[in-house]
């Protein structure tokens, strides 16, 4: 099969079919003394609201206009944000954080301990609907108020009440938790622990959906937004780093097309393209060109399988299938960005030692092989056990897109070839698909991963029982019980053994079909610095500079 070839006629019709919107065709190059940068967003957020947040489009732009209790520095290191400080009680259930004095929202409001928790209360919500409201369980009662059917206001006041969140005073935080969580900090800088200012918000129910009602407490503030075209962010006054933030704008384009958003780039519309089109990346790579980065993405590329459809409820099947792909052939000639086959569901990037000095998913290694003969053994031992000759055709439903849709054409050829099975594609749009996903109406469908925090815990719970985006229908109670044991424990030698046991269950069962790991691929104009990558982010713009 001639996958190359596939990519080079695509990079010929990028070249002969982009064009760059005619909104879009002014000159507009950034330079120094202007100190604007530009950049892509794909998609139209649904949300800039940190407890509404749910998809790259928003978290993205969110993550420059707002900040938590914690933050990542450019060279990765967890540091106070808002917060001064924190204590820990000697249970580790108990965190008291103490903010920074004369804090202040963009619109000159002083951030209090009281919008940490209006934010995190109404995440927790269940009026509100917040997708990653789970995140938010690890607080004590969390859970409880997040699922109740309660309709009566008093007792699901009661419920809001012992949310273990509360401001002491303005400016201190107690949060008390279910049980000691040792990633707990790092959670405190993920987007849903956000604050939000309660007197906007009621003031103004859709504040995060206009750029006149909208206030951030983060290094940019948002002054205009252009829906399903592009927004404007500039550099906020009140942010109390500001000194560190050398841009003095932000300008955000929706552009969804690839192709489009790199000519607008190769034309200089654009500082920052991500992702590149993946045929453009082997390309650039060759050329040695120094606007290409390529880093280290916390995020893993697979499909679940849906176990209550039948034959795919046999292990065997699941198998044969996971085997029969050749994953080293996907990474280099279709995705070539990169990318590392995956033989497990925990991506690198994670340290398992205090001393950041072993990888985690270094020390798994591989938790299956590929191995074609053993698939067409296994595959023909869970036929027999589902009373069938041969494998049905079945469907193998993506989201719309270029390099969903080549991964795809491959691992179905590879199934063709190595197994004799037939599989047909169904590409729909991402809402679509997580539609179906949600409701269980598919059989194989293609799903990813971005690590909300950095630590195993992030994949490995994706999985169990009781999780909101474990959509294969496969439970395991082993597994459950491994996963409880290293999210409560303070042992960091014994939930990173147990954590190990439970991705080998996985793997053993193979409800999904690890591809691949992710890395990130986009090119940035040379005369832009500053801009650094966390391993669980997307490019980082608060610290750039038009040099």
């Amino acid at each position: 099969m001639k996958i190359r070839l596939v990519g080079m006629v695509l990079v010929l019709a990028i070249v002969l079919t982009s064009c760059v919107p005619p909104a879009m065709q002014q000159k507009n190059y950034s330079n120094r003394e202007q100190q604007i940068m530009r950049v892509n967003n794909r998609e139209e957020p649904s949300s800039l609201h940190p407890g509404k947040a749910a998809s790259p489009a928003d978290f993205w732009p969110v993550d420059h206009l707002m900040e938590g209790l914690m933050k990542r520095t450019p060279d990765g290191k967890l540091v106070p944000g808002m917060a001064r400080d924190y204590r820990m009680s000697p249970d580790h259930r108990t965190y008291t954080f103490t903010l920074k004095e004369g804090l202040k929202w963009s619109n000159g409001d002083p951030i209090t301990a009281g919008d940490f928790e209006y934010a995190w209360k109404y995440a927790l919500n269940p009026a509100t609907g917040a997708q990653y409201a789970y995140q938010l369980y690890y607080l004590q009662g969390g859970r409880a108020y997040n699922t109740t059917k309660e309709t009566d206001p008093v007792k699901k006041k009661k419920l809001e009440d012992k949310v273990g969140v509360k401001a002491l005073d303005e400016y201190t935080l107690e949060v008390v938790l279910e049980t000691p969580t040792a990633f707990f900090l790092d959670l405190c800088s993920f987007f849903t622990y956000y604050p939000v200012n309660r007197k906007v918000q009621e003031e103004f129910r859709s504040w995060d959906k206009h750029s006149r009602t909208y206030v951030s407490n983060g290094p940019f503030k948002l002054v205009q937004w252009n829906h399903k075209q592009d927004m404007v962010m500039v550099k906020n006054e009140n942010y109390y780093d500001k000194d560190s933030v050398k841009l003095k704008e932000i300008h955000w384009y929706m552009v969804g097309d690839e192709n489009t958003s790199m000519q607008m780039y190769r034309a200089g519309q654009i500082d920052l393209v991500y992702p590149i089109p993946n045929e453009l990346i082997p390309l650039m790579k060759n050329k040695k060109d120094p606007e290409l980065h390529i880093v280290p993405d916390l995020s893993i590329y697979y499909y679940d399988i849906n176990i209550r459809k039948k034959p795919f409820n046999n292990v065997k099947i699941r198998k044969a299938l996971s085997m029969a792909i050749n994953r080293q052939e996907l990474v280099e000639d279709v995705a070539q960005g990169g990318q590392k086959p995956a033989y497990g569901i925990v991506p690198p990037g994670i340290p398992e030692t205090e001393d950041g000095k072993r990888d985690f998913q270094a020390f798994s290694g591989s938790l299956f092989q590929e191995d074609v003969k053993e698939a067409k053994k296994l595959l023909a031992e869970g036929l027999k056990e589902e009373k069938l000759a041969k494998l049905p055709t079945f469907n193998l439903l993506y989201n719309t897109s270029t390099i969903h849709k080549i991964i795809a054409e491959a691992i179905q050829e590879m199934w063709r070839k190595n197994l004799g099975v037939d599989c047909n594609l169904q590409n729909v749009e991402q809402q679509v698909k997580m539609e179906r996903m949600r409701k269980g109406e598919y059989q194989l469908v293609r799903d990813g991963w971005l690590g909300d925090y950095i630590d195993p815990m992030t994949f490995i719970e994706l999985f169990t029982s009781e999780s909101t985006q474990n959509f294969s229908g496969w439970n395991n109670e082993e597994f459950d019980k491994f996963t409880r044991y290293a999210q409560s424990s303070i042992n960091q030698e014994m939930r990173m053994k147990a954590m190990h046991q439970a991705e080998q269950i996985i793997m053993d069962h193979m409800p999904i079909l690890p591809i691949y790991f992710y890395t990130k691929s986009y090119a940035l104009k040379s005369r832009v610095g500053g801009v650094f990558n966390i391993v669980n982010r997307y490019p980082m713009m608060m610290y750039a500079e038009i040099q």
